[in-house]
């Protein structure tokens, strides 16, 4: 398996990052950038420690658990567990560094499969091909996937600008030169690989607009623009965000200026009808991904209610029961659609899909209810949300004994620990991390109107249509197309 001194050295490559107006030199020394890395870096110290991350394939040996080919409810099982508890152990945050990339591949191996049932063989040696380097070698992957769009009444061909989606500008002997740009690649620039998939269904003409493949992070003509969480960059805002300090990843733009892509690694190419399929693959895989993240993350925010009650002495008080209930109730039902989604799972070929109706359900729930967990936290924790004074004030010599005596808890609970547990919750949310997280809680994996459309799709209508068909004495209208 990898260690962690191999991914630190193999991110010193010469890849093309920009921060803040400036060319970054190596990120992993970098005083800001450094934390993303650290954060991811945390995967290899656990699958070095422990068992529960790493897999015995048989025909690949000892790999990361993440790159373990679901095939049954088992495994979708297992792949949910290591990633609750990888984002568990560090502080609630996702670790996305291998989960979104297998995501692609899974969806790519499923599309690859569809493709060489009609002949088209070559794609799918090409994803197994890439599956087998990048767990033999434990790569670290992001997934660029979200267009800039433009214009988003138009679809990609009706641009002004056709760069604004990802496409082919020219076609070679040995591969493809791309151009264009994608949004929101995270931790693009602490990965190994960048694998580009489509963002939407396309039409014929969008063909140049539908292709999959991947990239080095230091190819050529690919260029990062990178922005971290505010609480990252400098201090003392960082001696303010205990967590974020140590578990952060960064957002970025990631163009391409006319990168060349050799065939190996193209994965789908000017096939509009497949381009959908495999955007819908992915984003099916990476909700079910969301809902075993946002399960341990959760319980962050139960830990956050639960103890800030304590520290408040008010925790036998009706209503602040009521508002941890609430976030205990977002907790379970992401975790038991998870577990439904891989128990109740589909079978395609020889991979096992998650139930998309569960996997949709739980995804529209926790991004609809965030915003009361953020509620519930801060009714309970009280008005220190906003107002808490600083790590520098509160370990400054004259003012120390000040905040020690004023900021003392119920009992037992001294100044220090109730600020030290306060400045959490105010960093989970009363700050920049606050709003940081509803961004990504509404958006991330898709959006709220993504969900609703795939639970439409995927609901059978017929047996409900039935029994009122029934009850009423009317003719159940089979001719009618239930999903349309």
């Amino acid at each position: 398996m990898r260690t962690q001194e191999s991914y630190f050295k193999a991110l010193d490559d010469g890849r093309n990052v920009f921060y803040k107006g400036q060319r970054v030199q190596n990120i992993v020394t970098h005083e800001v950038l450094s934390v993303p890395v650290l954060h991811a870096a945390q995967l290899y110290e656990l699958k070095e420690k422990e068992q529960l991350f790493r897999y015995h394939d048989p025909s690949l040996g000892e790999i990361s658990g993440f790159f373990r080919i679901p095939n049954d409810s088992e495994a979708l099982w297992y792949r949910s567990k290591i990633i609750q508890e990888s984002t568990r152990r560090a502080g609630g945050v996702f670790n996305i560094i291998q989960a979104i990339g297998s995501d692609a591949i899974f969806a790519s191996l499923l599309v690859g499969k569809q493709l060489a049932m009609g002949g088209k063989t070559e794609f799918l040696k090409r994803v197994t091909d890439y599956l087998s380097k990048v767990a033999r070698e434990d790569l670290a992957l992001a997934v660029a996937q979200t267009d800039v769009k433009g214009d988003r009444s138009k679809r990609p061909h009706e641009q002004p600008d056709p760069d604004l989606y990802v496409r082919v500008v020219e076609e070679r002997k040995d591969g493809i030169v791309v151009r264009g740009a994608k949004a929101h690649t995270t931790q693009a620039a602490v990965a190994d690989e960048i694998i580009f998939i489509p963002s939407r269904a396309m039409t014929e003409a969008d063909s140049d607009y539908s292709l999959a493949f991947a990239l080095p992070a230091n190819a050529k003509g690919l260029k990062m623009i990178v922005r971290p969480m505010i609480e990252i960059e400098g201090f003392p805002s960082r001696d303010d965000a205990p967590n974020a300090s140590n578990h952060a990843e960064l957002e970025t733009l990631t163009i391409l200026d006319d990168v060349f892509v050799p065939w190996e690694r193209v994965f789908l190419y000017r096939d509009p009808k497949m381009a959908g399929q495999l955007a819908n693959l992915f984003a099916l895989y990476h909700r079910f991904t969301a809902l075993s993240y946002r399960t341990a993350m959760a319980d962050m925010y139960v830990g956050l209610a639960r103890l800030a009650a304590k520290y408040n002495g008010i925790d036998d008080v009706p209503h602040i029961r009521d508002d941890i209930v609430d976030v205990i109730m977002y907790r379970e039902v992401m975790y038991m659609a998870a577990r439904t989604a891989a128990v109740e799972c589909l079978k395609v070929a020889d991979m096992a899909l998650p139930n998309p109706l569960y996997t949709n359900v739980g995804k529209l729930y926790s991004n609809a209810h965030f915003h009361d967990v953020v509620r519930d936290v801060i009714d309970v924790a009280g008005g220190l949300v906003s107002t808490l004074p600083s790590t520098l004030d509160y370990y400054n010599q004259e003012t120390h004994e000040y905040l020690e005596k004023y900021l003392r808890g119920s009992g037992q609970f001294s100044g220090e620990d109730r600020f030290k547990l306060m400045r959490l919750v105010r960093e989970m949310v009363g700050g920049p991390v606050t709003g940081y997280m509803l961004g990504g809680m509404i958006h991330a994996e898709g959006s709220m109107a993504a969900s609703k459309i795939a639970m439409y799709r995927e609901y059978d209508f017929k047996r409900s249509e039935e029994l009122v068909s029934k009850v009423a004495g009317v003719k159940y209208p089979s001719h009618i197309d239930r999903t349309s």
